[in-house]
């Protein structure tokens, strides 16, 4: 049988939300994920938070206005993820309008690795630069910052992860850092890169700088802000789902950069019909998939791409590297299994795993998909080279991932050569020797950390549906909806009877559910043995498109014997 919990709702908000005119079913999903009023949901651009709130927002504005003044040139230092590149091209594009000569560099993890390190800050240098701008990265390169400063370039860092004991010697704009009473703790680098340009454009305004030229209007790199934040799975606040809604109305609208459309067509998406889902399943790995096996290079230039057919060119090359990257992490994922075959991981408090053979660019994504199987916070291991090892990480509720490798470099002094990440994930570097020792003091980390309730899955949902519920209407109002991490997608659970079943694709499930008053249709995905004739389910009410159609589908996330 499944754990469930059912989300917990106030009535009384429940009730305002009906009285503005929601539908009960909307009503009561929001009000169980804080909602208490409909304006709370009208996501308007102007109550966005100031940018005068994030701390030396405006001191950066000012030495960018001074920099496209005196005509300097500035380089962007981007990350190798979607955050990362989105924000990159948000600074691209933004600088760019706005008057600054500007172009971008952004380190090969396999090379490199990741961010402003003294390496980069050399390879930075080549071609002069006055002034370097990080750009998801920063916060932590306090070697690179230094070396920049000794090679003559200026740093301004934006960054949104978490500090560490002491803050490089730079210009730094980080809702995170010390003495920032930025409400908004979660905006992605993409969104602290726009709040930036924000100040920016309104300290060139105070300049008189558009007293010749029309101002640029910065809402047309909200489809950017809305990508980078989705991938990056940061929690979505209000402040951040504003971002994101304005995004997803202008690509709906077809009014995203050719980039964007050309992702979203290799990816088989109506611009017209975006949601959250597609930005975080679909879009987003195409993207991420050029800095796992090859170089992010290719996925900035998708995003800044002004040529159509320049951009569908690109994004076709990013969608073959996306089918490579699904290819390598299946078997991984088959190599994962045969190495816990015959351990019991529910005896442990943590999963560390690493194989000579897994591609360092994949490991985030395995750690992933184990964490989710196992219920337990796992670190995946790859070669580097040189001996080391470069670790991805993923975190359950209970655990502070960044935290708890702390807590390990405390106890074993010099064994963790660099790490960083936040609560949810975290990656390092250490030495081959040196595995061993960093696993059994991270299972006792965790062990300390989390307790047995910690430990048990425990699957919360929306409760049941009646059968009045079960419509197309719904699944359209969920899936324009916007959610993602910390304001979770509706779920659903209920007992079926399994009335039919076969299996599409060779690893997919297609059914027809029947409950009390109604019967559906429904996918399980990745399921390729027969359900039994009843089923317990957690599920999503989906819309299924096909040939032009669309129909009510329930996708089913888990389900046990009933």
């Amino acid at each position: 049988m499944l754990n469930l919990a059912v989300r917990p709702y106030p009535q009384a908000a429940c009730e305002t939300l009906r009285l503005a005119g929601l539908s009960p079913l909307l009503a009561r999903l929001y009000a169980a994920r804080g909602i208490d009023a409909a304006d709370a949901l009208k996501y308007r651009l102007g109550e966005l938070l100031p940018y005068s709130a994030l701390k030396n927002a405006e001191a950066a504005a000012c030495r960018l206005a001074d920099a496209i003044a005196g005509g300097e040139k500035l380089r962007v230092v981007a990350d190798y993820d979607a955050d990362g590149a989105t924000a990159c091209a948000v600074a691209l594009a933004g600088l760019s309008a706005l008057g600054a000569r500007v172009d971008y560099l952004v380190p090969n993890r396999f090379e490199y690795g990741y961010g402003l390190s003294p390496e980069i800050a050399r390879l930075a240098a080549e071609g002069t630069p006055d002034l370097l701008i990080t750009v998801d990265n920063g916060i932590a390169a306090n070697a690179g910052v230094e070396e920049a400063r000794r090679l003559g370039m200026e740093v301004l860092v934006t960054d949104h992860h978490l500090p560490g004991e002491s803050l490089p010697d730079a210009l730094i704009v980080n809702p995170n850092q010390p003495g920032c009473s930025f409400p908004s703790k979660h905006l992605a680098g993409v969104g602290v890169m726009f709040y930036v340009l924000m100040a920016l454009r309104a300290e060139l305004r105070r300049r008189g700088a558009f007293a010749a030229r029309p101002e640029p209007n910065l809402a047309e790199l909200l489809d950017l802000v809305a990508l980078g934040t989705v991938a990056d799975v940061v929690r979505l606040d209000a402040n951040n789902r504003l971002l994101v809604s304005q995004g997803l109305t202008r690509i709906r609208q077809g009014k995203a950069r050719p980039g964007i459309q050309a992702l979203f067509a290799v990816a088989g998406k109506p611009v017209q019909r975006a949601s959250a889902e597609d930005l975080g399943y679909n879009i987003g790995p195409r993207l991420n998939a050029a800095g796992r096996l090859s170089d992010m290079g290719r996925g900035i230039e998708c995003l800044v791409a002004a040529d159509r057919a320049h951009a569908f060119a690109l994004a076709g090359e990013l969608d073959q590297l996306n089918r490579e990257r699904r290819g390598i992490e299946a078997e991984m994922q088959d190599q994962a299994v045969a190495l816990l075959d015959g351990i019991e991981v529910a005896d442990g408090a943590s999963l560390v795993l690493y194989d000579p053979a897994w591609h360092q660019g994949v490991v985030g994504l395995l750690a992933s998909r184990l964490k989710e199987r196992h219920h337990r916070p796992t670190l995946i291991f790859a070669d580097a080279g040189d001996g080391l090892l470069r670790g991805s990480g993923r975190a359950i509720p209970g655990l502070h991932l960044r935290d708890a490798l702390d807590l390990v470099d405390r106890h074993l002094p010099g064994v963790i050569l660099k790490y960083g990440g936040h609560a949810a994930a975290a990656g390092l570097t250490l030495r081959r020797q040196h595995l061993d020792a960093f696993t059994n003091t991270f299972e006792a980390v965790a062990r300390e950390s989390l307790s047995e309730a910690d430990l048990t899955r425990t699957i919360e949902t929306d409760g049941e549906l009646a059968a009045e519920e079960f419509t197309l209407e719904n699944a359209e109002a969920l899936r324009n909806a916007v959610w993602g991490q910390g304001f979770p997608t509706p779920s659903f659970n209920g007992e079926f009877s399994v009335q039919s079943q076969r299996l599409v694709g060779d690893k997919h499930l297609k059914l027809r559910l029947a409950g009390p008053g109604f019967s559906a249709e429904a996918m399980c995905f990745f399921q390729d043995t027969p359900l039994p004739e009843r089923i317990q389910a957690v599920y999503r009410l989906e819309v299924n498109e096909w040939n032009g159609n669309r129909s009510l589908q329930l996708n089913l996330v888990h389900w046990a014997a009933a």
